[in-house]
């Protein structure tokens, strides 16, 4: 009997505590019972806009970014509609799951474009993206499982895309950079701030994608890549930003790094000159430290390279390494076969069988010029008229004789 009063009771206690529980009876189904707060969601697009708001009040936060969902997805041609999704998505925000949040606020800007909440929903969206961006890790079941830049770069192009005039738009461009450097994928990056550069090139983040494109370059070149490309590349970065930004808080810094650049590649040069100076590889060895010294000049490095030079000449003597020691003086001009002069288009001949070297010009002062140099002659000159006859026409006009069209059409043998 006791037994049976104190079940009584506590069953008493525990209706009295859910009170405000609904109990839901329809035909031919069990009854169902509900918690407070979790009744079933229905009514016109007003009500369930009061019932969200209703819900917000008691601080059953989940409770009303359902209500407010479906609202907007049962009325989405509703004036209630565009004020619900942003409600739906500051709620989403607050209780942490940011990118629902993103999403919804992304939802808000492609569907209801004319929203008052528009530039509102862009900014929630940048301050999403920034979060994942600083190293927001990816949670399952509360447990993180990796970095998010793939998010943040989703939700940066989504604002790009949808607001490209916006607040937002040359720092959300710039940012998808930086998440793509962040991951090593440094190709994206370089496209990511040259999209900065050629679409934004008033607003003041274009000079650090400017710098970004050239200190990716540095860190290939200084991370030791045998791509001399990275050096140049990084050298041509840094140059244009000094260019276009030359009173940047980061133009000490571009051309502190542009030194470090000219001295890593001296350092390269020098380091090739010994290799093949050890190989007595001469001439090659020569090449390099001749770079050394137009590099440097005035610099230990280069005065070491001239005395490597100098010894490598008396050493081997000069002939040996003619090639070599030309490399700073100009091209020798290439020597023009002879061919007819109806060619429009002279052939060269560079194949070291076809062309000997020239001659001193002061041991062949007396020999004229090769004949493809001579003052073209191609009409023989008028003889002087004598008294009481008149010059013929036709020999005047008539040139000397030539070759033939078809062999002033072929170049010469």
């Amino acid at each position: 009997m006791r037994m049976r009063l104190l079940i009584i009771v506590i069953g008493g206690l525990c209706l009295a505590d859910a009170g405000q529980a609904s109990i839901i009876f329809r035909p031919g189904e069990k009854v169902k019972y509900v918690a407070p707060g979790e009744e079933e969601i229905s009514g016109n697009a007003q009500q369930l806009f009061d019932k969200a708001q209703e819900a917000e009040k008691q601080g059953n936060m989940g409770r009303a970014i359902k209500v407010y969902t479906h609202l907007l997805r049962k009325y989405p041609k509703d004036a209630l509609a565009p004020g619900a999704t942003y409600r739906a998505a500051q709620l989403l925000e607050f209780e942490g799951d940011y990118m629902k949040g993103a999403n919804t606020y992304r939802w808000l800007v492609e569907r209801y474009p004319s929203s008052p909440n528009f530039d509102e929903a862009i900014e929630g969206q940048f301050r999403i993206g920034e979060m994942y961006l600083s190293g927001k890790k990816i949670k399952l079941l509360g447990i993180p499982i990796g970095t998010s830049m793939d998010r943040a770069v989703e939700i940066f192009a989504a604002i790009v895309r949808t607001a490209p005039f916006g607040r937002y738009t040359a720092r959300a461009q710039f940012d998808i950079g930086l998440a793509r450097q962040k991951q090593s994928a440094n190709d994206a990056a370089i496209q990511a701030y040259q999209a900065v550069i050629d679409k934004f090139p008033n607003d003041a983040i274009a000079a650090d994608a400017q710098y970004q494109i050239g200190y990716i370059w540095y860190e290939a070149a200084r991370l030791g890549t045998n791509d001399q490309a990275a050096t140049q590349n990084a050298r041509t970065a840094f140059e244009d930003f000094l260019f276009r930004y030359p009173r940047s808080e980061k133009a000490p810094q571009a051309r502190e790094n542009l030194q470090r650049l000219q001295q890593k590649s001296t350092g390269d040069a020098m380091k090739v000159a010994k290799f093949y100076d050890k190989s007595k590889a001469y001439r090659a060895a020569v090449i390099y430290y001749s770079q050394v010294i137009r590099e440097q000049p005035g610099s230990s490095a280069s005065a070491e390279a001239q005395k490597r030079i100098d010894q490598i000449r008396a050493k081997v003597g000069p002939t040996a390494l003619t090639p070599a020691l030309a490399v700073n003086e100009p091209k020798k001009k290439q020597v023009v076969s002879r061919a007819p002069a109806g060619n429009s288009r002279p052939a060269f001949r560079n194949s070291d069988a076809e062309v000997a070297p020239l001659p001193p010009a002061e041991q062949d002062s007396n020999l004229p010029p090769p004949a493809s140099l001579l003052p073209p002659t191609t009409t023989a000159p008028e003889p002087s008229p004598s008294p009481g006859s008149s010059p013929a026409p036709e020999a005047a006009a008539t040139p000397e004789p030539t070759a033939s069209p078809d062999s002033a059409a072929s170049p010469a043998p």
